[in-house]
């Protein structure tokens, strides 16, 4: 098989990717990207329900998680959220804040691969798709990259395939098993950003839906959002957002009363109502949830209920307990946590500091992002870096 020679080949054509080549190929790199799938940007086309939650303005380093929680900074001090806007505006892609610094495409998530595309293009980068990367090894000039169709060389690689979630879209662990023959140090992975399966999941709440605040521990953030009861236990964004932090055998507390006082609401009902029966205490929540919470109260007037039942019913209602069992797995999570250490990785480049030449970006990355565009604005962040880095390294 012939050679053909490049500063840079990025693997993978997903967000991180992309942003990567059009960075390096723009600063003046020669730049292929490989990708084994059939089109560029899978995972961006069906983000946000078809419109691709693209970027967070309220994005910052707290809203990450990491073995090193200051490693994000860098990157997105250097390539902001404003600054991904600005080629959003640039390219006349309407937009909408849909919830608190959440901005999404007016019309299609097309649009953002057409950018990135385009961003690309001006590079003149070279994208070449449906292609299978069988390895990366050392190379005198280099680094060289077998496929299925031909061999490459390198002056840098830059490693942006994802991770494990959404296997449906081709995701697979080909970053981190690259980072590992490289004696890169990987940090143990798991779904992220998932459904919580429950062990006492109730069939006849699914599709009930309600805010809630929901946290893990005393010390891990507490999320105000959506949750939807499913067949087999519980999501909607505030659970998605408490997975990323669960570990094995960890409890969660919900309140599903979260603007009262829920036992003052419930014992003023009480004194309001004395004739209705206990699913009326619970008023503020859905009635099929109501008839579950209060089923154990029985068949009696709120009259003939003494406070302390009462009372009980608001804790478990204001600090609902949850053990799940597991997660719905990568088929359901958004994004996959833990990766490719951070500290083996150069937080201003991006670069494996014993592997000069070789970067790794975006979700195969040990940085998981919280929901609502922050894992796409760590995309674009992490690519700027690595991609202007990498150019550097042109001949």
């Amino acid at each position: 098989m012939s050679l053909e020679i490049y500063d840079v080949v990025v693997l993978g054509a997903g967000a991180a990717g992309l942003m990567a080549a059009a960075s390096a190929a723009q600063d003046g790199a020669r730049v292929l990207v490989l990708d084994h799938g059939p089109e560029p940007g899978r995972k961006i086309l069906i983000s946000g329900g078809g419109r691709c939650n693209f970027t967070n303005l309220e994005t910052a380093p707290q809203c990450f998680l990491s073995q090193n929680k200051h490693f994000v900074r860098s990157a997105l001090a250097r390539f902001t959220p404003h600054d991904f806007l600005k080629k959003v505006d640039q390219y006349h892609i309407r937009w909408h804040e849909k919830a608190k610094g959440q901005l999404f495409c007016d019309q299609s998530a097309k649009q953002i691969v057409d950018l990135l595309i385009s961003e690309c293009r001006a590079g003149q980068c070279k994208l070449q798709l449906q292609t299978t990367i069988k390895n990366v090894q050392r190379h005198a000039r280099g680094f060289s990259i077998q496929t299925n169709i031909k061999e490459y060389i390198a002056r840098a690689v830059i490693l942006a395939t994802g991770g494990l979630s959404i296997p449906k879209l081709g995701a697979s662990d080909l970053s981190l098993r690259i980072a590992r023959s490289f004696g890169v140090r990987i940090v143990p992975t798991a779904p992220a950003l998932a459904p919580l399966i429950l062990p006492d999941a109730d069939p006849s709440l699914a599709g009930v839906s309600l805010i809630v605040e929901a946290k893990v521990g005393k010390k891990k953030p507490s999320f105000r959002d959506g949750m939807v009861f499913t067949h087999k236990g519980i999501s909607g964004p505030a659970v998605l957002q408490i997975s990323s932090y669960m570990e094995k055998g960890e409890t969660a507390q919900i309140n599903l009363l979260p603007d009262m006082n829920a036992e003052q609401h419930l014992l003023a009902m009480k004194h309001a109502r004395p004739k209705a029966s206990p699913p009326a205490l619970l008023d503020g929540l859905p009635s099929r949830l109501a008839k579950a919470f209060s089923a154990a109260l029985g068949d009696v007037t709120l009259a003939n209920l003494p406070d302390k039942k009462i009372k009980a019913l608001a804790a478990s209602i204001a600090h609902w307990q949850i053990a799940p069992v597991g997660t719905e797995g990568y088929a359901k999570a958004e994004v996959m946590r833990g990766g490719i250490d951070t500290r083996d990785l150069s937080s201003q480049t991006m670069e494996v500091m014993s592997v000069p030449g070789l970067y790794a970006i975006g979700e195969a990355v040990d940085v998981t992002g919280w929901l609502g565009g922050h894992n796409f604005q760590w995309a674009w962040s992490s690519g700027v870096a690595a991609g202007k880095a990498a150019a550097l390294r042109k001949e």
